[in-house]
């Protein structure tokens, strides 16, 4: 999926390494990894035993760590992050990890997520005399730790986390151990591993197979890990509440070849495909995806109805960030340079085009009128997720009702705007059952606010929305 021209991006990816000699560059590779889950900046902090060392910037992994700037970050810690600019904005102040210095020691925090109440809770801070250097949510945690009056780093931690609402996967580190939580209802995905003797987190199991970690478990919600010389300690801030994993994270988020619970994203989405199959009768020549996420749910489709799959749709990879698109001209100039048809493979044929959700219907609209450029007679648009009708408070950039074009419009009224020949979405009961997970109750685990308007946790009426960007797809 072209998620810089759709406008849906999750907010980050985070990594840590606790007990190796090359950390940093081991965190690098993770990073690596997570490239997907945040392409405006990116960080790394490490720990000597003595100080946290910090190097960060916007862009690219490979932009930020060019040649030479990983040498200084020596020790045997590390955490790194990549993000998009969600709660905050864009600027190099909100590029994470963040890193904070003080007389009694510093302190690295890296964040997935947004926190609901982050608002209250600045305001608080900030009558009690705290200075925000950012406008990026994840400081409040590191003010609530330094104004916590208990005796230890930990008890202080866990006091501040427990203070928070929303979604945050968090990885902290000082000089001398790194810790590790997941909010009550585990709304982000996070995985812990071991490297050798090291101790491993990430968002995506995907970081562990590059750098060939072995993974141990997912991290339970509301727990707190505590990783040090001595080893790795496991406790509570929280008592977990009902599980609710973003769901976008097995329909679009997550790489195809990580795990979420056990549950691998590729297979999962296959069955979307399979599930979307069930609930629809169509007659097609082709079947295609839209690159890179809806893949699995095409071949799954294709499976299922005996409709050839076929490459019909390529998109270029060596195309650059095009966050910015200026006008309606250039933006349909950027869906040409990301997405081709290709003529021998949809010309004169009715064509399933499978892709995994829409949130405005513009960029849908452009690759229907792609397909149809190319020769395709007839272009049916099915979906491997429910219409997306309400806004995300937990870090994922989808913006207020109004721009989501579900909330204010029926599928056929949809599915005119796109140009489609037909417009079908999964149900939320056949996309959680194609999912799978096994926990108990009608979600099954999941958070499905943005599909059903039901919210896991309290929504402050001062929540600060995701930063707005620009929803075309």
């Amino acid at each position: 999926m072209l998620a810089e021209l759709r406008g849906l991006n999750e907010e980050c990816g985070v990594f840590g390494i606790w007990g190796d000699p090359n950390a940093a560059q081991i965190t690098y590779y993770g990073l690596h990894a997570l490239q997907h889950r945040g392409q405006e900046g990116a960080g790394i902090v490490v720990t000597d035993g003595q100080s946290l060392q910090a190097v960060k910037g916007e862009g690219l992994v490979s932009e930020v760590f060019s040649t030479g700037k990983l040498d200084h970050l020596k020790g045997s810690g590390a955490i790194g992050h990549v993000r998009y600019a969600t709660a905050g904005g864009r600027g190099i102040e909100n590029v994470q990890p963040l890193l904070f210095r003080s007389s009694t020691g510093s302190l690295a925090i890296a964040h997935n997520g947004n926190l609901v109440n982050a608002n209250s809770l600045r305001r608080h801070l900030e009558r009690q005399g705290s200075i925000f250097q950012s406008s990026s949510d994840t400081e409040v945690l590191a003010h609530l730790i330094k104004k916590s009056g208990y005796a230890t780093f930990e008890q202080r931690a866990k006091n501040a986390l427990s203070l928070l609402k929303g979604a945050f996967a968090v990885v902290m580190m000082t000089e001398d151990e790194m810790t590790v939580a997941l909010d009550p209802n585990g709304l982000r995905p996070l995985s812990l591993g071991k490297l050798g003797d090291a101790w491993v987190v990430a968002s995506e199991t995907c970081a562990f197979d590059l750098i060939g970690a072995e993974y141990i478990r997912s991290i339970e919600p509301g727990e707190f890990l505590i990783i040090n010389d001595e080893g790795m300690r496991a406790e509570r801030f929280a008592f977990p509440q009902k599980r609710a994993i973003c769901t976008m994270e097995y329909v679009y988020f997550s790489r195809p070849d990580s795990d979420i619970d056990g549950i691998n994203i590729h297979m999962a989405r296959k069955r979307l495909g399979k599930e979307l199959a069930k609930e629809l009768e169509i007659d097609a020549d082709v079947v295609t995806g839209v690159p890179d996420s809806s893949i699995s749910a095409a071949i799954g489709f294709s499976e299922a109805t005996g409709i050839p799959y076929e490459l019909g749709l390529i998109k270029n990879r060596y195309v650059g960030r095009t966050f910015i698109q200026p006008s309606q001209d250039l933006r349909e100039r950027g869906v040409k340079m990301k997405l081709s048809p290709v003529r021998q493979v949809v010309n004169g044929k009715r064509v399933v085009m499978v892709d995994d959700s829409i949130v405005r219907g513009t960029t849908s609209r452009r690759i229907v009128t792609l397909l149809k450029e190319a020769g395709a007679t007839e272009v049916h648009v099915v979906i491997s997720s429910p219409p997306i009708k309400n806004p995300c408070f937990y870090g994922i950039d989808i913006s207020s009702s109004e721009e989501l074009i579900a909330s204010n419009k029926s599928v056929e009224e949809m599915r005119v705007l796109i140009g489609a020949d037909s417009l079908t979405f999964l149900s939320v009961e056949g996309m959680v059952r194609a999912i799978g997970r096994t926990d108990e109750g009608p979600d099954a685990g999941h958070c499905l606010a943005c599909f059903t308007n039901n919210y896991p946790t309290e929504i402050y009426p001062d929540t600060v929305l995701p930063h707005k960007k620009e929803l075309s797809r």
